[in-house]
């Protein structure tokens, strides 16, 4: 029997698989059938994510995706990929009033340029398939403002009408993009936000499913975009928020 969402044999990229949502999507891939090539900055973490990965065919690269010549060098090692997922970021939280050169270098750089970058590199080199699917990690932080997260929002806005752009251009090679955009997921990026967790706590509770994300429901969802189920889906933004529309924290 025919099943749309296997990803059987599929060459998938993921970047940022060091930990959080990159590391749940890696797992998920692997155990629907992808053969996996994940990539991060932290040698033991992605190592650790690498070795929960199931069934054979995959492999890791360390790479720092804001360095030009360690793009490149990740490409160049690259199969022909079947999906991708631009996943790798970071947040950070600064009232508007103080923002630095240093905190849009900080945030922009691997939220924005990196994918933009290393999406050229990967069209420059060929490595994209015919019928091939892009996946966006953007968030609902795009649209939903929260103090002290203006650049990490914007940079979040920019991601979504790059991704829109790209699948225009991408589509006549029936070439999917899609953003997911999620609301608070738990992750080391939301542990580390200089956030209290009884803060937290108290606006996860706002949440009508009454909890934040796992990274395991992205990369659920995330499947659902990689797989053959989704093939007549391009230039989406799917919000997966717990119901919480209107709340981030």
């Amino acid at each position: 029997m025919n099943n749309p969402f296997c990803l059987t044999d599929k060459q998938i990229l993921v970047t940022g698989a060091s930990s959080g949502i990159g590391k749940a999507i890696a797992i998920s891939c692997s155990q629907f059938g992808a053969k996996v090539i994940i990539t991060g900055r932290n040698k033991e973490r992605i190592k650790e994510t690498f070795s929960l990965l199931e069934g054979e065919g995959h492999s890791f690269v360390l790479a720092d995706l804001t360095i030009e010549d360690e793009r490149e060098k990740l490409v160049e090692q690259l199969p022909d990929l079947d999906g991708i997922v631009q996943n790798a970021g970071v947040g950070s939280r600064v009232l508007c009033k103080n923002i630095t050169q240093m905190d849009l270098d900080y945030i922009l750089k691997p939220n924005l340029e990196a994918p933009i970058l290393l999406q050229s590199e990967l069209l420059r080199q060929k490595k994209i398939k015919k019928g091939a699917s892009i996946l966006f990690m953007a968030s609902r932080a795009a649209i939903v403002p929260s103090v002290g997260n203006a650049v990490y929002s914007a940079s979040k806005g920019a991601i979504i009408g790059y991704a829109k752009c790209l699948g225009l251009e991408l589509a006549p090679r029936k070439i999917r993009v899609n953003c997911i955009c999620p609301a608070m997921i738990w992750t080391d990026i939301v542990a580390k936000g200089g956030i209290t967790e009884d803060d937290l706590r108290e606006s996860e509770s706002r949440y009508p499913l009454k909890r934040y994300g796992k990274p395991e429901d992205i990369a659920n969802l995330a499947v659902y975009l990689l797989s053959d189920a989704s093939e007549w889906m391009t230039g989406s933004c799917i919000d997966i928020t717990g119901g919480g529309e209107g709340t981030l924290i």
